[in-house]
């Protein structure tokens, strides 16, 4: 197939997974076409079969926001009529779906059918979509898209209750690349920065209040009076500072390292013993899988899809969100007993073997077949 991707081209979960997928596809044999304002995050080696075309929206004085929607529609025109597209796929619904429904719609007047499929990740329906100022176009752009796919059960759900769609939605779930996320020997770095054998917890966000690094804090406080430990914190953003400042006011600056962002995070996974995650909402949690496929267990809320991920008591514990003596409790659990741990471990990894990318690949590949299918026969009968 010659397939279109729209994405971000940053960091956030929704970039980084239409970016591995599309890596994935090519490396099948397809052709994969990356359409955005620059080149992905992840786009980080070469295949002859990955193209990348950027987007470039008018820097005219009139326009006080540049018109990236209308660019991002004339840019798929473009590729899709010179690359020949079967199919275009867009992550995170705005302003990708609205985009993609104009695309589409130039395109059948001057004779080219291409179907799209919208992926739906989390913040495009649970925050951003419900916004009166983008409500009705997000559910349109839904309700009109050739097929549509969810990260999650919990995020399909949200999307039912909070639009009125009338479409049918396939969950296919995030997935992990093991070539990249898999258990390595890091034995003498984990040396070096736990020197007496101190467990060490990791947090890994873009530091909003949704992600409650607060409630990391405050839970790592309760651990590290039980048990000797070091705590990671990975990432930035705009809560960053003041976490900084409750490390200072709690006494344990020194435990806590402020890591920034980093892109080979499965290095500080591989020598991490515990992944916390106390999100507010999260509609999948590929963080806290990929913390799971370099065999570290997830102490995490209950909130969104995180459930279908960690699984109660088996791969680590979920706690109801806030509750960060109860998250305590449970870490202090999982590390008080070396051999407890290392089954935690153990089925932290299995769970995360179900989501191998080689079992999801054949998933997407089969649903834009179907959707192709779908739209040439819809096409025919009108």
């Amino acid at each position: 197939m010659n397939i279109g991707v729209v994405c971000y081209p940053t960091y956030g979960g929704s970039g980084v997974i239409a970016t591995e997928l599309g890596k994935a596809l090519a490396r099948k044999g397809h052709k994969v076409h990356f359409i955005t304002y620059q080149e992905p995050v992840r786009l980080d080696s070469f295949n002859e079969n990955i193209f990348y075309h950027e987007v470039s929206a008018l820097d005219y004085p009139l326009f006080q926001y540049q018109p990236y929607e209308s660019a991002l529609a004339s840019k798929i025109v473009d590729v899709a009529r010179y690359e020949k597209l079967d199919i275009l796929h867009v992550h995170y619904a705005i302003p990708h779906a609205s985009s993609a429904l104009i695309a589409r719609s130039i395109l059948k007047e001057r004779g080219y059918n291409l179907p799209f499929v919208t992926t739906l990740h989390g913040t495009d329906i649970t925050l951003v979509g419900k916004d009166p100022g983008y409500k009705p176009v997000v559910e349109y752009s839904i309700n009109h898209s050739d097929g549509i796919t969810s990260v999650s059960k919990s995020l399909k759900d949200d999307t039912y209750n909070n639009f009125g769609i009338t479409r049918e939605i396939e969950v296919i779930p995030n997935f992990i690349d093991f070539s990249r996320f898999k258990k390595t020997n890091k034995d003498h770095f984990k040396t070096a920065i736990a020197p007496n054998g101190e467990k060490i917890l990791i947090h890994v966000s873009n530091f909003r209040k949704v992600k409650r690094v607060e409630d990391v804090v405050m839970m790592f406080d309760l651990v590290l009076k039980k048990i000797p430990s070091k705590l990671f914190l990975v990432g930035d953003g705009p809560e960053r500072s003041g976490i900084e400042v409750l490390c200072r006011k709690l006494g344990i600056s020194e435990q806590v390292r402020f890591l920034g962002k980093q892109d080979a995070v499965e290095d500080l996974l591989a020598i991490s013993d515990l992944f916390i995650l106390p999100s507010e909402t999260e509609s999948f949690g590929l963080a806290a899988l990929e913390a799971m496929a370099v065999e570290v267990p997830v102490i995490s809320s209950n909130a969104g899809g995180i459930p279908e991920i960690n699984i109660q008591g088996k791969t680590g514990f979920l706690s109801p969100v806030g509750d960060y003596e109860d998250m305590a409790k449970n870490a202090i659990y999982i590390l008080e007993d070396e051999a407890r741990l290392k089954q935690f471990k153990k089925n932290a990894y299995a769970q995360a073997k179900t989501f191998n990318i080689d079992n999801i690949l054949p998933q997407y590949e089969a649903y834009y077949q179907k959707v192709i299918r779908y739209y040439n026969d819809l096409e025919f009968m009108i």
